[in-house]
């Protein structure tokens, strides 16, 4: 295995019911096939459900031992599950109030991470924008947004990234009391009193200093992929660059369009049973989407190039506000070129990663 370069990566998506926790396993799953040792983080703290997913009732260790110290190393957490080459780290749901921990204990958390001996870290986040799910999506290099092709979903997939970008925003102007005071209602109470990533910048400008160049260094680092989940139509797949288009025109944001996941009737029976779902199923609709999926990851963890999604033409909207329901005008529709892989894709279905 090369040196690995992206480790650590955040799977978020504004609320509930989008299957965040079923693509953090089978894309975790579809990389230790390959070969690389994974640990799947569930970080929903107050909310864990990895471990009912992998058949594991009661975990030995959660990371409330780890937090209250009662586990020194993060390793003591990792538990076996039943895919060779996959450990968990199953969520804090037994702490009170841990949904809402202290920066310094997320900060622990995630630096004790990065020293685990994996080859790729999937943290499993919880729903909505709190401060530990969003603090934990910003801290990671690889950042996946799934969405599904429900409208709520579209526009709260937008919520979360737009979200994310303003507390990024909010952290590093965080002694600029006079930038603060542009960003800060968005960050706390969700008001927009700037519309726009465009009119932040207007109005920083008038502020001069090097306000503008700090802007620009934290929208340049803030790398994000969308994954379409549950798609049953060429229409729902393209839902993605509804969202790249709008984060594009108002929060200044390139993002990649990674692929999708097809609705899988199989997979929706297996709910129940997704340790043999994960384990078996090897013919799934779902499980050939993530193969090619996990392709494109692989290649990022061993620090290869891909090549974005070419973007999309602009939506229309009212000056007031994105308008992210609006429809889909173009789909970028590339495969992604397989790497040598212990574990071959799923027999003869479609390549469903993007760009």
């Amino acid at each position: 295995m090369p040196d690995l370069k992206q480790k650590l990566w955040a799977i978020g998506g504004g609320k509930g019911g989008v299957g965040k926790s079923v693509v953090t396993l089978m894309l975790g799953t579809s990389l230790a096939r390959r070969g690389l040792r994974v640990i799947v983080a569930d970080a929903d703290l107050g909310g864990a459900n990895l471990h009912t997913l992998l058949g594991i009732r009661h975990p030995l260790y959660t990371l409330a031992d780890f937090m209250s110290r009662r586990c020194e190393s993060m390793a003591d957490v990792a538990l076996a599950t039943p895919v060779d080459n996959l450990k968990l780290i199953s969520g804090a749901d037994d702490i009170l109030g841990i949904a809402n921990s202290k920066f310094s204990q997320r900060s622990r958390i995630l630096s004790n991470l990065e020293k685990l001996e994996a080859d790729v870290i999937l943290l499993d986040l919880g729903a909505g924008t709190s401060s530990s799910t969003i603090d934990f999506f910003l801290y990671c290099p690889g950042k996946i947004v799934v969405l599904s092709p429900h409208v709520t979903s579209v526009q709260n997939a937008y919520g979360f990234i737009k979200t994310s970008v303003y507390r990024r925003l909010a952290r590093a102007f965080a002694k600029d009391d006079a930038a603060i005071a542009l960003i800060q209602p968005t960050v706390s109470s969700g008001l927009d009193r700037l519309d726009s990533i465009g009119e932040l910048r207007g109005a920083m400008h008038r502020l001069a200093g090097d306000r503008q160049q700090v802007l620009d260094a934290c929208l340049e680092e803030i790398k994000i992929d969308l994954l379409v989940n549950m798609a049953r139509s060429a229409k729902e797949r393209e839902v993605g660059q509804v969202v790249r288009s709008v984060a594009e025109k108002y929060l200044e944001l390139s993002l990649d369009y990674l692929g999708f996941v097809n609705y899988d009737p199989e997979l929706e029976r297996s709910i129940n049973h997704m340790a043999t779902f994960l384990t078996t199923g090897a013919n799934s609709i779902a499980r050939s989407c993530m193969y090619d999926i996990a392709t494109k990851i692989l290649r990022r963890v061993q620090g290869e190039q891909t090549t974005p999604a070419a973007a999309p033409g602009p939506q229309s909207g009212s000056a007031g506000g994105p308008q992210v329901a609006a429809q889909p005008t173009a789909a970028a529709a590339q495969s992604a070129t397989e790497p040598p892989a212990t574990a071959a894709k799923p027999a003869a279905l479609p390549s469903c990663a993007e760009g």
